[in-house]
């Protein structure tokens, strides 16, 4: 299957390349070899895990020294914070432990200070709860904010989102949670309006989702200035128009000509830089129940099981089992040994992948039946072993010298879809600008990476288990040309981890998109652009406050003008389903144009600033002081 997916890959670039006139053929050629990243461990202190994850990292400036900090998720274990010093990463510090889903961060009280709120899990159903507010100065300190005078609502906590969705400055809320069985069908998808005390208070919902439907992207698709919302990860998308008072309509067939399923992720992205954000939306689908992977050059199998019996075929392996990564969470992670069913006993904590060899001595047998729930490996002879068990939640590994094992039949991927944005409303050109990528895609971010002065798209694949996540780069030749590289290292090795986030910012301040990724029972990665230049030119600029004072930074719409094209980006902007950058840093590509440019800021109560800026590659700050 993979040296078939090799073969794809090469007919894909090579039927892309051909196609393109000679000269843009020669220009992606050149920027291929120009796009360079490294990996970054020195200034990257990170966990040596391999742990769950939970969407992509968080970005913000969050003590406003001109860096950008990080919020990384491992889900079910801790949320870490990474303070940016000038470039190098401290050492990862725990903000709070347990079961954490989205997180979103923006000062809606105005006092200066940017306020963290989490969205909290609710165990399966069991152990519904609000949402946390946390509060952090500029020397680094977190505190606790007290519940609001009415406590936001108990839930299995998912989605939050800072949004000004009434237009008057300052920050309400959307929280969104995956529907609770008790709650017979009634909606959870709660709107808070930011009152005149700055407290959040809950005023109206969205329609209710099935499942796990409550991912969001807030955008603002017919230019009008209002924020509106696509909500996605269940059946079909939804758009809802916003209306300026924080109710919303539905107008998703008004818009779309065809339903749009299987959504992971949605970017927003003005790839011909003519005013509108046109949308990219990566598919696929999750690892069905029992479903397995095998590479017989390589002798590794992965397996995928959840909610209830599962017994893989009898392994060939001979005297000795090795297993990677062998992720299963509580409360059903015991691993129970040959035919007594002992109770293997790892030396350290039991939450990330666990590594084990098993010697056929002392695993002996398979019980007839299972007294307990958990993973069931014993040794049954001539070279063989038994894996069986029950669990309830998501369990994954990788098992090593596995001989002539068939696998199961593996899901084709799906199409990703290209929309443009035609005067608010969309009409598909993925075929037109030939982004031919079908895969089961789950991350995305987009980025200027080659400072051209248009946006790339960076897709992760949700990968197979047994080999590396390699990310996908399309590079924004413009003219709607994309050009597929794949001469990069933006690739996380670990086996068993699952493709999930991906975010891009520049943490060094040097004026180049760095990437950021982190995959499910992986690691994270952090990759320096160290692409060389000397012909494209950037410029940064520190969105503040609006000069009133009466509106925040997050959710301003900033635009570039200069002799090349017109770009525009929102600050906050993120492709992330369930949680929220804070990226008051707005990179810009200005490609080879050397003469002045244009700024103009507009603020989400309609205050605008303009500014005309004559010196390129360098940071300058607009707004409040």
């Amino acid at each position: 299957m993979f040296q078939q997916k090799l073969t794809n890959l090469f007919i894909f670039f090579s039927i892309t390349l051909l196609s393109q006139p000679f000269a843009t053929k020669i220009y992606g050629q050149q920027h291929s070899k120009q796009l360079s990243f490294s990996e970054v461990h020195k200034e990257f202190p990170r966990e040596e895990k391999n742990l769950r994850k939970w969407g992509a990292p968080v970005i913000a400036d969050l003590d406003q020294d001109g860096f950008l900090d990080l919020l990384l998720n491992d889900h079910g274990f801790s949320i870490k914070v990474l303070w940016n010093n000038k470039g190098i990463f401290e050492k990862p510090y725990d903000l709070i432990m347990g079961d954490m889903h989205g997180i979103a961060i923006g000062d809606y009280d105005f006092d200066g200070n940017l306020e963290l709120i989490l969205a909290r899990g609710g165990g399966s159903g069991s152990n519904a709860r609000n949402s946390k507010l946390f509060k952090i100065d500029t020397q680094r300190n977190f505190s606790t904010v007290a519940d609001f005078e009415t406590p936001l609502h108990l839930m299995r906590g998912r989605t939050v989102k800072f949004i000004d969705g009434d237009n008057d400055g300052d920050l309400d809320l959307l929280n969104f949670a995956f529907p609770d069985a008790e709650k017979r069908g009634a909606s959870e998808n709660y709107i808070y309006e930011n009152s005149n005390n700055h407290q959040l208070v809950h005023t109206t919902n969205l329609p209710a989702i099935k499942a796990d439907g409550q991912k969001t992207l807030i955008t603002d698709f017919n230019n009008d200035s209002i924020k509106d919302i696509i909500l996605y990860g269940n059946g079909n998308i939804k758009i809802y128009k916003g209306n300026g008072d924080l109710s919303y309509t539905e107008v998703t067939a008004k818009i779309l000509k065809k339903d749009i399923d299987n959504v992971t992720g949605v970017a927003e992205i003005d790839f011909d830089n003519d005013g509108d954000f046109d949308l990219y939306f990566t598919r696929g689908k999750d690892f069905e129940v029992g479903e397995t992977f095998y590479d017989a050059s390589r002798k590794i199998l992965g397996f995928y099981t959840k909610r209830g019996p599962f017994k893989l075929d009898p392994l060939e392996a001979g005297e000795i089992l090795n297993m990677e990564n062998l992720q299963s969470q509580w409360p059903q992670k015991t691993l129970y040994i040959g035919e007594s069913a002992y109770e293997y006993e790892f030396p350290g904590e039991t939450h990330s992948g666990r590594t084990i060899r098993l010697v056929n001595s002392d695993a002996l047998g398979f019980p007839d039946s299972f007294s307990e729930k958990g993973t069931y490996i014993g040794y049954i002879g001539n070279n063989k072993w038994m894996l069986a068990g029950d669990i309830w939640s998501p369990a994954t590994g990788i098992l090593h010298g596995i001989k002539n094992y068939t696998a199961t039949a593996n899901p084709e991927g799906l199409n990703d879809i290209l929309l443009e944005n035609k005067k608010g409303t969309f009409e598909e050109v993925t075929e037109k600008h030939k982004l031919f990528f079908k895969e089961h895609t789950a991350g995305i971010t987009v980025a200027d990476l080659d400072n051209n002065g248009y946006q790339d798209l960076i897709l992760v694949p949700r990968g197979d288990l047994i080999h590396e996540i390699n990310a996908t780069i399309f590079l924004n030749m413009g003219a709607g040309v994309f050009t597929p590289i794949s001469d990069h290292i933006v690739v996380s090795p670990e086996l068993g981890a699952i493709g999930m986030g991906i975010e891009a910012f520049d943490y060094n301040n040097d004026g180049h998109i760095d990437l950021l990724l982190g995959h499910d029972r992986g690691k994270w990665h952090l990759f320096k652009n160290e692409t060389a230049s000397t012909e494209h030119h950037y410029l940064k600029v520190a969105v503040k406050s609006a000069p009133s004072g009466e509106a925040t930074a997050l959710g301003a719409t900033i635009s570039v003008e200069n002799c090349l094209n017109k770009q525009s980006r929102i600050v906050g902007g993120t492709s992330d389903g369930y949680s929220q950058s804070f990226n008051n840093l707005i990179h810009f590509g200005l490609g080879t144009c050397k003469k002045p440019l244009s700024i103009t800021i507009t603020w989400s109560n309609g205050e605008a600033l303009h500014k005309k800026v004559s010196k390129l590659n360098t940071q300058i700050s607009l707004g409040s002081e």
